[in-house]
């Protein structure tokens, strides 16, 4: 048996790379290129050489190619050598980000789920579907985690498991301006006279409602 077809460079690739690889239904061969370049530090283009290590014709090597140039999952981009002739390389940032995109949904979704869990604990029960769309929306409305959080640990320790109450802190809190709990003990800081100053618990914010 000739072994030497095994001793050549094997191309490895990250499994992130893979998954978002195979979630796009590339062709094998499509696949083996794009694993190719990612693998590939310099990148210059060079199909011959492209061919011989992937294991394709020139002419399919072409047509796989600009396959990916179409999926517009890699670029073409001039760059110099080191005699400073002009020459192409293939970038696959568009690829990367892509993956990096589909990364943040996961982490998004996986905050979501952490927050719902954090709800139940704290009501000592099983959010309602209409408390989960509740809390859902503060998140599309770009309200923070650690906010709404600070304003759930506030009801409770007021005694109100109530997403109602929760959302008046919310808006009060959005309305002053307050982006984080640092932000929101600042205020009570600065809004407090220095010997009474209280903390963030025992400040009752839907006094501020009306002002």
């Amino acid at each position: 048996m000739d072994k030497t077809m095994f001793k050549s460079k094997k191309y490895v690739t990250n499994s992130i790379f893979i998954k978002k690889a195979l979630s796009l239904k590339l062709t094998l061969e499509e696949f083996l290129m794009l694993t190719y370049f990612d693998n590939d530090l310099n990148n210059y283009l060079n199909i011959e050489l492209l061919s011989q290590n992937i294991g394709l014709s020139i002419e399919e090597s072409y047509k796989i190619f600009n396959n990916l140039l179409s999926k517009k999952l890699i670029t073409i981009e001039t760059d110099k050598d080191i005699e400073g002739r002009m020459i192409e390389k293939v970038n696959l940032d568009n690829f990367y980000e892509m993956i990096y995109e589909e990364k943040e949904i996961e982490k998004k979704a996986e905050q979501k789920t952490d927050i719902y869990h954090i709800f139940e604990t704290e009501f000592g029960r099983t959010i309602t579907s209409m408390e989960y769309e509740i809390i859902n929306a503060w998140l599309e409305k770009s309200y923070s985690e650690e906010m709404i959080i600070g304003a759930l640990k506030e009801a409770v320790y007021n005694g109100v498991n109530n997403l109602r109450y929760i959302d008046k802190i919310l808006y009060e809190w959005n309305k002053k301006g307050l982006k984080n709990m640092n932000d929101v003990n600042n205020h009570l800081i600065n809004k407090e006279e220095p010997k009474e100053r209280k903390e963030l618990f025992d400040y009752n914010w839907l006094e501020d409602i009306d002002e």
